[in-house]
């Protein structure tokens, strides 16, 4: 059963992708947060960003089911500091924003196999002005009835999700985006959340694991995590 865990773990990590990615301005019920992480994990994302108060509290597990511990999650003061490390990580990504304009086109008309980030607004009063102004092209769901837009939740995962499908086709889960020196401690703590706590703790560097995800030490580190 453990064996299954890791192999599953490193069928995940090996799947990430790490040029798609979600952007969370000033989202801040908890429901919704937890809903659109777990969307992006879905998906393979590896980056999670969001604008976020530092007086305020991120998700916890229990509100997002484990899936922030899989995801490389950025928070940020604005959406200026949030939009320059997203281009950091990738200067081609196309930033999207969700929002109903004269130049929106269906969000299904994206060409998702490129390097991607999906902003997504505040319940209320949706993607702010400035936030606007970063953006590469705007975005809409198309509606039939009387509203005219979806919860912010359910709207990102439909996006994502339309993303996933287009990348599937092209082939680009088959890419192993992820380094070693990130996976790592991954699957460390994923693996073996005990002795990583420890580690912590001890301030002990996580030793290598085997290929079943064993871990392969010396007397020496046993001794330090019983003693230190």
């Amino acid at each position: 059963m453990q064996q299954t865990r890791y192999q599953r773990i490193e069928g995940v990590l090996s799947r990430r992708q790490t040029d798609l990615t979600v952007c969370l301005e000033d989202v801040h019920k908890h429901h919704n947060l937890s809903a659109i992480v777990r969307s992006a994990d879905a998906v393979g994302c590896h980056h999670v960003h969001a604008v976020w108060p530092e007086n305020q509290k991120w998700l916890t597990n229990n509100t997002s089911g484990g899936s922030k511990n899989w995801l490389d999650t950025h928070l940020h003061k604005n959406i200026d500091d949030a939009v320059a490390l997203m281009r950091e990580h990738n200067p081609d990504v196309q930033i999207l924003a969700t929002h109903l304009s004269e130049d929106a086109v269906n969000y299904t008309e994206i060409d998702y196999t490129k390097p991607t980030a999906i902003i997504v607004g505040q319940e209320k009063t949706g993607i702010s002005e400035h936030a606007l102004k970063h953006a590469d092209q705007n975005i809409i769901i198309p509606m039939q009835g009387m509203v005219q837009s979806l919860n912010v939740s359910v709207a990102a995962a439909l996006i994502l999700f339309e993303a996933q499908n287009q990348r599937q086709k092209a082939g680009m889960y088959n890419r192993n985006m992820l380094s070693d020196e990130i996976k790592h401690p991954m699957y460390f703590e994923g693996y073996h959340p005990v002795i990583a706590k420890q580690c912590r703790m001890k301030k002990l560097p996580y030793p290598p694991l085997d290929e079943n995800g064993e871990i392969i030490a010396s007397e020496q580190f046993w001794q330090a995590l019983k003693h230190t």
